[in-house]
Protein backbone atom coordinates (compact mmCIF):
# COMPACT_ATOMS: atom_id res chain seq x y z
CA UNK A 1 0.00 0.00 0.00
CA UNK A 2 1.58 3.79 -0.88
CA UNK A 3 2.26 5.54 2.28
CA UNK A 4 -0.37 8.04 3.35
CA UNK A 5 -2.06 9.50 6.26
CA UNK A 6 -4.57 7.24 7.66
CA UNK A 7 -7.54 9.43 8.76
CA UNK A 8 -9.04 7.73 12.17
CA UNK A 9 -11.54 10.59 13.17
CA UNK A 10 -12.85 13.73 11.26
CA UNK A 11 -14.72 16.01 13.95
CA UNK A 12 -16.33 18.78 11.79
CA UNK A 13 -17.90 21.31 14.39
CA UNK A 14 -17.82 24.84 15.84
CA UNK A 15 -16.18 26.28 12.44
CA UNK A 16 -13.12 23.81 12.48
CA UNK A 17 -12.71 20.87 11.14
CA UNK A 18 -10.41 18.45 12.88
CA UNK A 19 -8.42 15.55 12.14
CA UNK A 20 -6.77 13.67 13.65
CA UNK A 21 -4.72 10.14 12.07
CA UNK A 22 -1.35 7.95 11.41
CA UNK A 23 1.02 8.85 9.00
CA UNK A 24 1.07 5.81 7.18
CA UNK A 25 4.71 3.87 5.22
CA UNK A 26 6.44 6.95 5.41
CA UNK A 27 8.72 8.67 8.41
CA UNK A 28 7.35 10.77 10.48
CA UNK A 29 10.00 12.89 11.48
CA UNK A 30 10.11 16.99 10.71
CA UNK A 31 7.24 19.55 10.64
CA UNK A 32 3.88 18.23 9.33
CA UNK A 33 1.22 20.69 7.64
CA UNK A 34 -2.40 19.98 6.79
CA UNK A 35 -2.82 21.03 2.76
CA UNK A 36 -5.88 21.90 1.19
CA UNK A 37 -5.36 21.65 -2.61
CA UNK A 38 -8.76 22.97 -4.97
CA UNK A 39 -9.06 20.46 -7.04
CA UNK A 40 -10.11 22.86 -10.24
CA UNK A 41 -7.16 24.85 -9.31
CA UNK A 42 -4.23 23.29 -8.13
CA UNK A 43 -2.45 26.13 -7.81
CA UNK A 44 -4.83 26.96 -5.01
CA UNK A 45 -3.51 26.00 -1.78
CA UNK A 46 -4.22 26.05 1.99
CA UNK A 47 -1.99 24.92 4.58
CA UNK A 48 -2.32 24.59 8.39
CA UNK A 49 -0.05 22.70 11.15
CA UNK A 50 -0.40 19.70 11.87
CA UNK A 51 1.14 18.47 15.38
CA UNK A 52 2.85 15.08 14.92
CA UNK A 53 4.55 12.40 18.01
CA UNK A 54 5.34 9.54 16.61
CA UNK A 55 3.38 8.50 13.96
CA UNK A 56 0.17 10.11 15.53
CA UNK A 57 -0.85 13.34 13.64
CA UNK A 58 -3.41 15.87 14.59
CA UNK A 59 -4.80 18.87 12.78
CA UNK A 60 -7.66 21.54 12.18
CA UNK A 61 -8.49 23.67 9.75
CA UNK A 62 -11.24 26.75 9.80
CA UNK A 63 -13.86 26.24 7.37
CA UNK A 64 -13.94 30.38 7.10
CA UNK A 65 -11.04 30.02 4.96
CA UNK A 66 -12.44 27.27 2.55
CA UNK A 67 -15.76 30.02 1.95
CA UNK A 68 -13.58 32.44 1.26
CA UNK A 69 -12.02 31.15 -1.40
CA UNK A 70 -15.23 29.42 -2.60
CA UNK A 71 -16.41 32.79 -2.45
CA UNK A 72 -13.58 34.52 -4.35
CA UNK A 73 -14.54 31.78 -7.01
CA UNK A 74 -18.27 32.19 -6.80
CA UNK A 75 -18.13 34.14 -10.25
CA UNK A 76 -16.41 31.16 -11.75
CA UNK A 77 -18.64 28.68 -10.48
CA UNK A 78 -21.42 31.17 -11.73
CA UNK A 79 -25.05 31.69 -10.43
CA UNK A 80 -26.99 29.22 -8.66
CA UNK A 81 -25.78 25.89 -6.87
CA UNK A 82 -21.77 25.37 -7.36
CA UNK A 83 -19.53 23.05 -5.92
CA UNK A 84 -16.26 23.18 -5.16
CA UNK A 85 -14.10 20.26 -4.10
CA UNK A 86 -10.77 20.54 -1.64
CA UNK A 87 -8.16 17.34 -1.60
CA UNK A 88 -6.30 16.64 1.70
CA UNK A 89 -2.54 16.56 1.98
CA UNK A 90 -0.51 15.73 4.73
CA UNK A 91 3.05 17.39 3.81
CA UNK A 92 6.39 17.83 5.57
CA UNK A 93 7.40 19.78 2.54
CA UNK A 94 9.02 16.90 0.79
CA UNK A 95 5.92 14.55 0.38
CA UNK A 96 2.73 14.91 -0.15
CA UNK A 97 0.65 11.96 1.55
CA UNK A 98 -3.02 12.02 0.72
CA UNK A 99 -5.85 11.70 3.53
CA UNK A 100 -7.55 8.92 3.72
CA UNK A 101 -9.18 5.37 5.32
CA UNK A 102 -7.54 2.28 3.64
CA UNK A 103 -6.81 0.17 6.65
CA UNK A 104 -10.40 -0.07 7.70
CA UNK A 105 -12.79 -3.12 6.36
CA UNK A 106 -15.15 -0.50 5.65
CA UNK A 107 -15.04 -0.17 1.84
CA UNK A 108 -17.04 2.22 -0.15
CA UNK A 109 -17.27 5.09 1.99
CA UNK A 110 -18.77 7.32 -0.17
CA UNK A 111 -22.09 5.85 0.97
CA UNK A 112 -21.95 5.13 4.07
CA UNK A 113 -20.21 7.85 5.91
CA UNK A 114 -21.95 11.16 5.67
CA UNK A 115 -20.16 14.19 7.86
CA UNK A 116 -22.50 17.26 8.80
CA UNK A 117 -22.16 20.52 6.53
CA UNK A 118 -21.29 23.62 8.16
CA UNK A 119 -22.40 27.02 6.86
CA UNK A 120 -20.69 30.26 6.88
CA UNK A 121 -21.36 33.25 4.35
CA UNK A 122 -24.06 31.09 2.52
CA UNK A 123 -21.73 28.01 1.61
CA UNK A 124 -21.55 24.83 3.11
CA UNK A 125 -18.55 22.62 3.43
CA UNK A 126 -18.54 19.58 4.55
CA UNK A 127 -15.74 16.19 4.78
CA UNK A 128 -16.29 13.79 2.68
CA UNK A 129 -14.87 10.25 1.04
CA UNK A 130 -14.29 10.05 -2.40
CA UNK A 131 -14.53 6.91 -4.63
CA UNK A 132 -11.07 5.97 -3.85
CA UNK A 133 -11.34 6.16 0.44
CA UNK A 134 -9.77 9.06 -0.01
CA UNK A 135 -10.97 12.48 2.38
CA UNK A 136 -11.91 15.58 1.21
CA UNK A 137 -13.96 19.11 1.16
CA UNK A 138 -16.79 19.65 -0.43
CA UNK A 139 -18.09 23.52 -0.64
CA UNK A 140 -21.02 24.50 -1.83
CA UNK A 141 -22.93 27.51 -2.74
CA UNK A 142 -26.25 28.52 -2.91
CA UNK A 143 -28.89 25.99 -0.92
CA UNK A 144 -28.49 23.88 1.41
CA UNK A 145 -28.30 20.31 0.90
Amino acid sequence: MKPHAEIAEVWPRDGRVRLVGHIHGHPAEGEWRLLLTRRSHAEQRLDYPAQVKGDRFEGELPVADLAAATDTAETEIGAGVGVEEWDIHLTDGKVELRAGRRLDDIHAKKKIMVFPEQRVRGIGVRPYYTVKDNLSLECRTGAST
